[in-house]
Protein backbone atom coordinates (compact mmCIF):
# COMPACT_ATOMS: atom_id res chain seq x y z
CA UNK A 1 0.00 0.00 0.00
CA UNK A 2 1.19 3.26 -1.00
CA UNK A 3 1.67 5.83 1.90
CA UNK A 4 -0.05 7.90 -0.20
CA UNK A 5 -3.34 5.97 -0.30
CA UNK A 6 -3.40 5.22 3.66
CA UNK A 7 -6.97 6.27 4.60
CA UNK A 8 -8.12 7.73 1.26
CA UNK A 9 -11.36 7.91 0.74
CA UNK A 10 -13.12 10.52 -1.27
CA UNK A 11 -16.42 9.92 0.07
CA UNK A 12 -15.68 10.18 3.90
CA UNK A 13 -18.75 9.24 5.60
CA UNK A 14 -19.17 10.67 8.46
CA UNK A 15 -20.34 8.51 11.22
CA UNK A 16 -20.39 10.33 13.93
CA UNK A 17 -23.47 12.48 12.04
CA UNK A 18 -25.40 9.13 11.75
CA UNK A 19 -26.27 8.73 15.81
CA UNK A 20 -29.18 7.65 16.87
CA UNK A 21 -31.60 8.53 18.79
CA UNK A 22 -32.23 7.81 22.15
CA UNK A 23 -29.59 5.15 24.29
CA UNK A 24 -27.80 1.91 23.29
CA UNK A 25 -25.25 -0.02 24.35
CA UNK A 26 -22.07 1.36 23.91
CA UNK A 27 -19.28 -0.88 24.01
CA UNK A 28 -15.04 -0.83 23.37
CA UNK A 29 -13.35 -3.34 21.26
CA UNK A 30 -10.02 -4.31 22.73
CA UNK A 31 -7.75 -6.05 20.19
CA UNK A 32 -4.76 -8.23 21.44
CA UNK A 33 -1.74 -8.31 18.82
CA UNK A 34 0.32 -10.33 21.16
CA UNK A 35 1.03 -13.64 19.61
CA UNK A 36 0.63 -14.77 23.29
CA UNK A 37 -3.01 -14.55 24.19
CA UNK A 38 -2.58 -14.36 27.62
CA UNK A 39 0.13 -12.95 27.88
CA UNK A 40 1.56 -9.17 29.14
CA UNK A 41 -0.45 -7.37 26.46
CA UNK A 42 -3.51 -9.28 27.71
CA UNK A 43 -2.52 -8.40 30.80
CA UNK A 44 -2.83 -4.30 30.64
CA UNK A 45 -5.91 -5.02 28.14
CA UNK A 46 -7.71 -6.96 30.87
CA UNK A 47 -7.43 -4.01 33.67
CA UNK A 48 -8.48 -1.74 30.93
CA UNK A 49 -11.51 -3.82 30.15
CA UNK A 50 -12.82 -4.70 34.02
CA UNK A 51 -12.41 -0.87 34.56
CA UNK A 52 -14.65 -0.32 31.27
CA UNK A 53 -16.73 -2.81 33.02
CA UNK A 54 -17.14 -1.19 36.28
CA UNK A 55 -18.17 2.23 34.27
CA UNK A 56 -21.31 0.41 32.54
CA UNK A 57 -19.10 -0.25 29.37
CA UNK A 58 -19.14 -3.16 27.70
CA UNK A 59 -16.01 -4.45 26.62
CA UNK A 60 -14.53 -7.71 24.90
CA UNK A 61 -11.26 -8.47 24.26
CA UNK A 62 -10.11 -10.05 20.28
CA UNK A 63 -7.16 -11.98 20.73
CA UNK A 64 -6.40 -11.88 16.49
CA UNK A 65 -4.11 -15.28 17.00
CA UNK A 66 -0.46 -15.81 15.67
CA UNK A 67 -0.82 -17.19 12.43
CA UNK A 68 0.44 -15.64 9.63
CA UNK A 69 -0.56 -12.49 9.16
CA UNK A 70 -1.50 -10.87 5.40
CA UNK A 71 -0.91 -6.86 5.36
CA UNK A 72 -2.37 -4.64 2.90
CA UNK A 73 -1.29 -5.39 -1.26
CA UNK A 74 -2.58 -2.42 -2.07
CA UNK A 75 -5.34 -4.64 -4.84
CA UNK A 76 -8.20 -1.84 -4.18
CA UNK A 77 -10.82 -5.03 -3.45
CA UNK A 78 -12.27 -3.45 -0.22
CA UNK A 79 -12.85 0.01 -2.45
CA UNK A 80 -14.19 -1.63 -5.62
CA UNK A 81 -16.43 -4.19 -3.63
CA UNK A 82 -17.49 -2.41 -0.57
CA UNK A 83 -17.07 -5.76 0.77
CA UNK A 84 -14.33 -5.57 3.27
CA UNK A 85 -10.86 -7.33 2.68
CA UNK A 86 -10.32 -9.72 0.14
CA UNK A 87 -8.45 -11.51 2.71
CA UNK A 88 -11.42 -13.27 4.84
CA UNK A 89 -9.93 -13.23 8.51
CA UNK A 90 -10.67 -11.91 11.69
CA UNK A 91 -10.17 -8.27 9.61
CA UNK A 92 -13.75 -8.47 8.14
CA UNK A 93 -15.26 -9.87 11.48
CA UNK A 94 -14.63 -6.71 12.96
CA UNK A 95 -15.99 -4.23 9.90
CA UNK A 96 -19.19 -6.74 9.61
CA UNK A 97 -19.79 -4.89 13.01
CA UNK A 98 -17.78 -1.93 13.14
CA UNK A 99 -21.23 0.42 13.29
CA UNK A 100 -22.05 -1.33 16.64
CA UNK A 101 -18.43 -0.78 18.27
CA UNK A 102 -17.82 2.96 19.78
CA UNK A 103 -14.11 2.64 20.39
CA UNK A 104 -10.95 0.81 20.51
CA UNK A 105 -8.33 -0.11 22.45
CA UNK A 106 -5.13 -1.48 20.62
CA UNK A 107 -2.60 -3.62 22.44
CA UNK A 108 0.76 -4.41 21.01
CA UNK A 109 4.09 -5.91 22.71
CA UNK A 110 7.21 -3.71 21.98
CA UNK A 111 9.10 -5.45 18.97
CA UNK A 112 12.24 -3.12 18.13
CA UNK A 113 11.03 -0.32 19.18
CA UNK A 114 7.78 -0.61 17.31
CA UNK A 115 4.49 -2.52 17.40
CA UNK A 116 4.53 -6.06 16.52
CA UNK A 117 4.21 -6.51 12.57
CA UNK A 118 1.54 -9.39 13.29
CA UNK A 119 -0.62 -5.86 14.42
CA UNK A 120 0.30 -3.68 12.47
CA UNK A 121 -0.38 -5.64 9.18
CA UNK A 122 -4.08 -6.36 10.84
CA UNK A 123 -4.82 -2.93 11.29
CA UNK A 124 -3.34 -1.45 7.91
CA UNK A 125 -6.04 -3.66 6.37
CA UNK A 126 -8.60 -2.54 8.80
CA UNK A 127 -8.80 0.90 8.68
CA UNK A 128 -8.04 1.06 4.73
CA UNK A 129 -11.06 -1.25 4.38
CA UNK A 130 -13.00 0.68 6.61
CA UNK A 131 -14.04 3.45 4.19
CA UNK A 132 -14.42 6.45 6.97
CA UNK A 133 -15.71 4.45 9.79
CA UNK A 134 -13.36 4.77 12.31
CA UNK A 135 -14.49 8.68 11.93
CA UNK A 136 -15.82 9.82 15.88
CA UNK A 137 -15.22 6.63 17.58
CA UNK A 138 -12.92 6.66 20.69
CA UNK A 139 -9.06 4.94 19.94
CA UNK A 140 -6.06 4.01 22.52
CA UNK A 141 -3.04 2.27 22.18
CA UNK A 142 -1.77 0.04 25.33
CA UNK A 143 1.83 -1.27 24.32
CA UNK A 144 3.95 -3.49 26.57
CA UNK A 145 8.05 -4.44 26.58
CA UNK A 146 10.34 -5.53 29.07
CA UNK A 147 12.25 -2.47 29.61
CA UNK A 148 12.47 0.01 26.62
CA UNK A 149 11.20 0.70 23.34
CA UNK A 150 7.53 1.47 24.57
CA UNK A 151 7.36 4.92 23.71
CA UNK A 152 8.32 4.92 19.88
CA UNK A 153 5.75 1.86 19.35
CA UNK A 154 3.01 3.96 21.30
CA UNK A 155 3.52 6.28 18.87
CA UNK A 156 3.23 4.60 15.89
CA UNK A 157 -0.06 3.05 16.82
CA UNK A 158 -1.52 6.94 17.66
CA UNK A 159 -0.63 7.50 13.79
CA UNK A 160 -3.81 5.46 12.62
CA UNK A 161 -6.48 7.46 14.66
CA UNK A 162 -4.61 10.71 14.41
CA UNK A 163 -5.69 10.65 10.85
CA UNK A 164 -8.47 8.66 11.03
CA UNK A 165 -10.65 11.50 12.61
CA UNK A 166 -10.98 9.25 16.17
CA UNK A 167 -10.86 11.10 19.30
CA UNK A 168 -7.55 9.83 21.67
CA UNK A 169 -8.18 9.87 24.99
CA UNK A 170 -4.85 10.77 27.54
CA UNK A 171 -4.03 9.59 30.73
CA UNK A 172 -1.90 10.18 33.32
CA UNK A 173 1.58 8.64 31.00
CA UNK A 174 2.20 7.14 28.07
CA UNK A 175 -0.24 4.09 27.84
CA UNK A 176 2.52 1.32 28.40
CA UNK A 177 3.31 -1.56 30.93
CA UNK A 178 6.61 -3.23 31.87
CA UNK A 179 7.54 -7.06 32.69
CA UNK A 180 8.47 -10.25 30.93
CA UNK A 181 5.60 -12.29 32.75
CA UNK A 182 1.94 -11.22 33.57
CA UNK A 183 3.01 -11.27 36.95
CA UNK A 184 5.93 -8.91 36.32
CA UNK A 185 3.11 -6.53 34.44
CA UNK A 186 0.65 -6.79 37.22
CA UNK A 187 3.85 -5.40 39.89
CA UNK A 188 4.01 -2.47 37.41
CA UNK A 189 1.69 -0.90 39.85
CA UNK A 190 2.22 2.68 37.86
CA UNK A 191 1.62 0.91 34.54
CA UNK A 192 -1.60 -0.84 35.56
CA UNK A 193 -3.22 2.04 37.19
CA UNK A 194 -2.62 4.25 34.06
CA UNK A 195 -4.91 0.96 32.19
CA UNK A 196 -7.27 1.91 34.98
CA UNK A 197 -6.99 5.68 34.40
CA UNK A 198 -7.20 5.41 30.45
CA UNK A 199 -10.24 3.01 30.60
CA UNK A 200 -11.89 6.18 32.86
CA UNK A 201 -11.85 8.42 30.37
CA UNK A 202 -12.66 6.62 27.66
CA UNK A 203 -16.14 5.46 29.75
CA UNK A 204 -16.20 9.31 29.92
CA UNK A 205 -15.37 10.39 26.68
CA UNK A 206 -18.44 7.85 24.99
CA UNK A 207 -20.92 9.42 27.68
CA UNK A 208 -20.42 12.58 26.84
CA UNK A 209 -20.63 11.61 22.78
CA UNK A 210 -23.94 9.59 23.60
CA UNK A 211 -25.33 12.68 25.78
CA UNK A 212 -24.58 14.94 22.96
CA UNK A 213 -25.85 12.94 20.21
CA UNK A 214 -29.09 12.93 22.64
CA UNK A 215 -29.21 16.56 22.88
CA UNK A 216 -28.97 17.06 19.44
CA UNK A 217 -24.85 18.53 19.32
CA UNK A 218 -23.87 18.27 15.38
CA UNK A 219 -20.83 16.45 14.09
CA UNK A 220 -18.18 18.71 12.01
CA UNK A 221 -19.58 19.00 8.84
CA UNK A 222 -17.46 16.44 6.55
CA UNK A 223 -15.70 18.11 3.25
CA UNK A 224 -14.75 15.76 0.22
CA UNK A 225 -11.24 14.80 0.79
CA UNK A 226 -8.54 16.94 -1.48
CA UNK A 227 -5.62 14.54 -2.74
CA UNK A 228 -1.86 16.46 -3.05
CA UNK A 229 1.43 15.42 -2.94
CA UNK A 230 4.82 17.07 -3.07
CA UNK A 231 5.19 17.81 -6.81
CA UNK A 232 0.88 19.70 -7.36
Amino acid sequence: MRSSDAGADKRLPDRIAEGTEGSHNMKVLLVNGSPHEHGCTYTALKEAADTLEKNGIEAEIMWIGKDAMYGCSACGYCKRSGKGCIRKDSVNDVLERIDSIDGFVFGAPVYYSGPDGQLTAWMDRLFYASVGKMAGKVAASVVSCRRGGASAAFERLNQYYLMSRMIVPGATYWNQVHGDTPDEVRQDLEGMQNMRILAGYIAWILKCIDAGRKAGVPAPPSEAKVFTNFIR
